[in-house]
């Protein structure tokens, strides 16, 4: 019986709105693009009441980190939240320990200040939101911090991407890791995502 990577995006208060659903997009896209379906991908949080991501986007994961299946891929996203949850000793705790657990570990934009406080990224390349490049050597002084790459593979299990739209360009980029150049070809071209359109100008009268 053929199993579909099961992919888990973390959602919590003040999320980055793109950080989340641009990497939940992209999966998506994908697991109904091909056949059989590569990956399902849902949605958890600390607890499975309503979070408030930023500009009070209202949303319910589906999940909570205490009864989510198993991931095999965790994406972590930033936003101006991660900096409440620096605190919150139970989920940095659940992130470390699925570190161990998964097979990719991806961060998104300030996402990479949650691996950095669960010592994820100690003596490791990574890039964050190029606002937090101080934030995240203060939390993980070893951590070799890449201020001009989108992408940094800081691992075997772990990536981590700059800032919000770059979570769309690390989906991508596991997308063709995993499944091929094809498929993420295919993904690109339903969201209509590339360098042919973002260069592109407005046309009218």
């Amino acid at each position: 019986m053929y199993n579909p990577r099961l992919v888990g995006i973390l959602a919590f208060d003040e999320v980055e709105v793109l950080d989340f659903a641009g990497p939940y997009e992209v999966f998506n896209v994908a697991a109904h693009t091909a056949s059989p379906s590569p990956f399902t991908v849902f949605s958890l949080g600390i607890g499975e009441k309503p979070i408030l991501a930023r500009g009070q986007l209202s949303m319910t994961p589906r999940y909570s980190i205490e009864t989510c299946p198993q991931p095999d891929i965790l994406v972590v996203p930033g936003g101006f939240g991660t900096r409440a949850l620096l605190k919150h000793d139970k989920l940095i705790g659940w992130i470390a320990a699925q570190a161990e657990r998964v097979e990719l570990l991806l961060s998104v934009c300030t996402g990479a200040l949650l691996l950095a406080k669960a010592g994820l990224l100690d003596g490791l390349p990574a890039t964050t939101h190029h606002t937090a490049f101080d934030h995240l050597a203060h939390l993980s002084p070893t951590t070799k911090i890449r201020t001009d790459e989108r992408l940094v593979q800081s691992s075997a299990r772990i990536f981590t991407s700059g800032g919000i739209s770059a979570g769309i360009d690390l989906a991508l980029h596991v997308v063709t890791r995993l499944c091929g150049e094809d498929l993420a070809a295919s993904v690109r071209e339903e969201m209509e995502y590339g360098e042919r359109w973002r260069t592109a100008g407005a046309s009218g009268r």
